[in-house]
């Protein structure tokens, strides 16, 4: 599922600045990178769903190399996936997900727009 409710799709800024404020919003960098791609995940297990799901921030470089910290990167659309064991996360727009999970995720982004754009 896309979240489209934030300034995030098409706002650079510059990746050394990007982890400190994604880190303290709670996502996880996990060194999941090559040269012109890096995805922020935060993991968020539920109890009364049988399931976890995961919000995730892509972006990529247009200028320079990461995970160099001058590297200019360009977010993108952040998504809303569920995991499904043994298979992985789904990303669909046509799965259902609870509005407690949908909150959670607006607020974890609403965080990290006013950190990033203040």
């Amino acid at each position: 599922m896309k979240l489209t409710d934030f300034n995030f799709p098409d706002k650079e800024v510059k990746f050394g600045n990007l982890i400190p404020v994604m880190e303290q919003a709670g996502f996880i960098f996990a060194e999941q990178w090559d040269y012109e791609r890096v995805t922020f995940d935060y993991k968020m297990p539920d109890e009364s769903d049988p399931g976890t799901f995961y919000l995730r921030v892509p972006a990529f470089a247009v200028h320079g190399d990461i995970p160099g910290d001058d590297t200019l990167v360009k977010l993108m659309t952040p998504i809303l996936g569920r995991h499904y064991y043994p298979h992985g996360v789904e990303y669909s727009d046509d799965l259902e997900f609870p509005d407690k999970i949908i909150k959670k995720c607006k607020q974890k982004l609403a965080a990290v727009d006013e950190q990033l754009y203040d």
